[in-house]
This record gives structure tokens, C-alpha cells and sequence, in this order.
């Protein structure tokens, strides 16, 4: 099966079931494995909870009017774009020299609750000396690094099958 021929419904569907796994991961990785989630992954959660809702209601409605597809193609290219930016952002941070990292800064509830919106987002984009750690490595990449590749795809996937032409 071609995956260049899905239906909208099939690609959307997949993808939501691929958001849905990857979340899935990342609790059990919490909860389980007991990796505490700094405040760029919470950030990088969120956005998989945006295109998993978006894709599920896609896949749901199955729209046939093109501007509807596109509709859901900007939502799903828009949660897949604030993936790419935060995760990308994360590994930049991982990547650094150490005498470049960020002190430890506070949890994101602390921020959240002291902060205005505009400050605690720019004191989290700032990062911090927990989000340049890497506590956990698959295949030689950490997990911002994964979620990066996964969210690249996912973009390519939204602007594909979000604006292609489909038969009739």
C-alpha cells in the first residue's frame, strides 16, 4: 500500500494513532521509568496533545470539501510547526558546550504562577540547566531528538495530505 494514496481519513487516522503512542511513551516514561519532564517537554506534550486532537477530529469528520481538509491541514501544520520550534529549541540547548548551559532554573508550575504568560514563556524558551541534560538515549539520539524527527514527519505529512488533491 502506497502510503503517497492514503485517503485524508487514513492519514489523519494514523497520525493520530502515531500522537496517541508517542504521549503514551512519554507517561509511561514519567510514571514508570520515572523521568521527570522538564518544562521544554511539557511544552513539547502539549503541542502532541494539539495535533493528536486535531488529527482525531479530522479522521472523525473525514471532511470531503477541500476547504475543510485545509482547515485541518493549517490546525495540524500549526501543532506540528510548535513542535518542530520547541523541540528544536531543546536540542540546541542540549547540544551546547557546558560552560554555555543555563543555571537550573524553577518548575514550570512555579513560572506558571508568578509569571505573566509573555514572561514565563520567554524564561522557559531560555531553558535551563534540566533541559540541557539527556537522561534517557534510544539509538544514539535523546528524547527531544526523537520527538524532533517525529514532529519534522508530521509536518511533512500535515502540509501533504492537509493540501493535496484527493478524487471525488
Amino acid at each position: 500500500m502506497n502510503p503517497l494514496r492514503w485517503s485524508f481519513r487514513t492519514a489523519f487516522a494514523l497520525c493520530a494513532l502515531v500522537a496517541a503512542g508517542l504521549l503514551a511513551y512519554a507517561y509511561y516514561a514519567q510514571l514508570v521509568l520515572e523521568l521527570e519532564p522538564c518544562p521544554l517537554c511539557i511544552f513539547q506534550r502539549i503541542a502532541m496533545i494539539a495535533l493528536f486532537v486535531v488529527a482525531t477530529a479530522a479522521a472523525i469528520h473525514a471532511p470531503k470539501s477541500t476547504r475543510s481538509q485545509r482547515v485541518y491541514g493549517v490546525l495540524a501544520t500549526l501543532s506540528a510547526f510548535a513542535g518542530v520550534v520547541v523541540a528544536g529549541r531543546h536540542v540546541w540547548l542540549q547540544h551546547l558546550p557546558p560552560d554555555q548551559v543555563p543555571a537550573c532554573g524553577p518548575g514550570l508550575n512555579y513560572l506558571v504562577e508568578t509569571f505573566p504568560v509573555g514572561e514565563m514563556l520567554r524564561k522557559v524558551f531560555t531553558g535551563s540547566g534540566e533541559c540541557a541534560e539527556a537522561h534517557w538515549r534510544f539509538a544514539g539520539l535523546s528524547m527531544p531528538e526523537w520527538t524532533l524527527v517525529a514532529f519534522a514527519l508530521f509536518l511533512a505529512g500535515a502540509l501533504y495530505y492537509g493540501f493535496r488533491r484527493y478524487r471525488t
